[in-house]
């Protein structure tokens, strides 16, 4: 049985010297701004650990459905986050959004 929830991932770079505190400052912004939004759900920040590609770090998260999704990306939290944030400090990034089969 199929589920209509979605995983949205986006995995990135930045663009601060590693380890450093305006590193550790996105991430923690990030987590506080995104994970607060009514409809994310399982919100999580990860840390790449292979050498297999060339990013640096990940956010994940969970919706109940494609219409939460959507909700989402027209948010305030997330649309101040990406232009006050993201398109300034992110020099690379992947978006992955799936859902089970």
């Amino acid at each position: 049985m199929t589920s209509n929830r979605m995983i949205h991932s986006v995995i990135f770079s930045l663009k601060h010297e590693k380890g450093s505190a305006e590193e550790l400052r996105f991430l923690e912004d990030g987590r506080s701004a995104l994970s607060t939004i009514e409809v994310v759900q399982e919100f999580k920040v990860f840390k790449q650990i292979s050498h297999k590609n060339t990013y640096d770090f990940g956010f994940s998260m969970v919706f109940d459905s494609e219409a939460d999704y959507e909700a989402y990306h027209v948010h305030p939290q997330h649309v101040a986050f990406v232009e006050d944030r993201w398109e300034k400090e992110v020099v690379q990034f992947l978006e992955i959004d799936y859902s089970e089969v």
